[in-house]
């Protein structure tokens, strides 16, 4: 997770892969052509562990200084595979469970996006990662299709990291298509996604991977590969969607290169409010803009080839413990290195917890689940992250529906938070 300016991005697939826009094959029915747009939860901190969703499995480490565990590579290295996978199988036994589908059924979710890393699908045996994931996967699968929910598969961690974030498996440098294996490692798992796909109606798309850092591998790379997994994909499972993330570029950067109305793919922005200095100082009603404003973007890059915001939350501060990475503060109160507090005197104390919200933060929070449901409606849908945390409210999208933050059903079309 990392500030996500908003942008759209694509590949020459068209030209590349020579495919016309008219003969490009279609995406299943459910996600191509519906009228009723995506909205969605993902499912993280299951198959990917960050600290911050779950803390309860990094607290032995928490008042351990210089202490490797911050991702779930260290986490397996320091505990040994036999105790990593009879913990991690405990955790994806339980943080998922059928009630959670059927509760997000109930609250009108009707997607489900969902992170696995590479070594879940195409493993190195040298790698501290343990399996065992897929049978738990398939699992959910079931519970989608039985709760008839569309789901996104999302390879969420590239060999070496694609962006150096927690939320790869592995933190520090970016070192992904570094070394002769990573590319093909990562086409590897996204053919076994593509199986996993044909054998689970349920599945109507796949992600070629999560935010790559265009800082740490080039646009030029990035796009090659994305041509290479487009094409391993579709020669597995023809009739999925594949989704491309931006890889945090303007609209400008791609805008010459993406086929216009291109049926079997759909571009991925991420947008958050909390990760640079001058947008976590917005007061409530800059906030409501700039998703509004954000709204008009996708829409326009929405005409071009369908866009989502696949990942945003509620959070206007960075509070939640270990947002900012395993042991790391926040900007919001200046206990983030590097960092000054927003204003004098600001504290994280209770941000996270709705129990202490005040009325007009409840209010606030309610406007900007709006605002941002409607205005991501302009463009192809939306998916929330997360699905439920331990102890981060404005990122647990059940406890803030039960809660009426968000509206049942979440009809951003029908709202008018925005001006239209």
């Amino acid at each position: 997770m990392f500030i996500k300016p908003l942008t759209a991005a694509a590949v020459c697939l068209a030209a590349c892969i020579g495919i016309s826009d008219a003969l490009a094959a279609p995406a299943r029915a459910d996600i191509a052509q519906t009228a009723e747009p995506i909205r969605g939860v993902n499912l993280g901190g299951l198959f990917v562990l960050e600290p911050w969703i779950t803390p309860s499995l990094f607290e032995e480490w928490a008042h351990m200084a210089n202490t490797p565990v911050v991702d779930e590579w260290n986490y397996c290295a320091i505990l040994g595979k036999h105790e990593c996978q009879s913990r991690l199988m405990r955790h994806w036994g339980s943080w998922v469970q059928e009630q959670d589908i059927a509760t997000l059924s109930d609250l009108r979710i009707n997607t489900l996006r969902i992170p696995l890393g590479y070594w879940a699908l195409a493993p190195n045996g040298s790698d501290p990662y343990v399996q065992g994931q897929i049978p738990f996967l398939e699992q959910i699968l079931n519970w989608a299709s039985k709760y008839q929910m569309r789901v996104i598969l999302d390879l969420h961690g590239a060999p070496g990291s694609q962006n150096g974030f927690d939320n790869s498996g592995l933190r520090g440098d970016i070192r992904w298509t570094k070394r002769p294996s990573d590319v093909p490692r990562t086409l590897d798992a996204l053919a076994s996604l593509a199986r996993i796909a044909n054998q689970n109606p349920s599945v109507v798309a796949i992600q070629a991977v999560n935010e790559p850092a265009n800082w740490g591998v080039s646009k030029e790379t990035i796009t090659q590969f994305y041509i290479q997994a487009y094409n391993t994909i579709k020669s597995i499972a023809p009739q999925v969607t594949i989704v491309f993330h931006d890889a945090f570029l303007p609209a400008s950067e791609w805008e010459s290169l993406v086929p216009r109305n291109l049926t079997d793919s759909i571009l991925d922005t991420h947008i958050y409010h909390m990760f640079v200095d001058d947008v976590i100082r917005f007061n409530a009603d800059e906030h409501i803009r700039k998703a509004c404003t954000d709204g008009q973007a996708i829409r326009n890059f929405n005409q071009r080839t369908r866009t989502i915001c696949g990942e945003f939350s509620l959070a206007n501060t960075d509070c939640a413990r270990w947002l900012n990475g395993f042991q790391k503060g926040a900007r919001w109160d200046g206990t983030l290195p590097g960092s000054q507090p927003v204003a004098n005197g600001a504290s994280c104390h209770n941000q996270e917890n709705m129990d202490a919200w005040s009325d007009n933060k409840r209010a606030f929070m309610q406007r900007f689940a709006m605002a941002q449901i409607q205005a991501y409606e302009q463009g192809t849908g939306w998916i929330f992250w997360n699905f439920k945390t331990e102890s981060a409210d404005s990122w647990n999208y059940i406890k803030l529906a039960r809660n009426g933050i968000f509206p049942t059903p979440p009809i951003g079309r029908s709202l008018n938070v925005c001006p239209r």
